[in-house]
């Protein structure tokens, strides 16, 4: 016999004890996910920050001490 579309969609929100478990570790397993991946986008902004302000530091030091040489010979 032929289930109704109400039977039907009564039977969808009636899950099982395992496909309860199952979605509550996909949740937990997204959640880890995306938290990895905050911390790697912190981490890797950290490291942007660091390279940048050393490459600043370098272009900025480096011509300052030429002509401190070339000023004094």
């Amino acid at each position: 016999m032929a289930k109704t579309n109400k039977n039907a969609k009564k039977e969808m929100r009636n899950l099982t004890r395992e496909e309860k478990a199952e979605r509550a570790r996909a949740k937990v397993e997204a959640q880890k996910r995306e938290q990895a991946r905050r911390d790697r986008e912190s981490l890797m902004k950290k490291v942007f920050t660091v390279v940048v302000c050393v490459i600043l530091i370098l272009a900025l030091g480096i011509p300052t001490m030429a002509l401190t040489v070339f000023s004094q010979g």
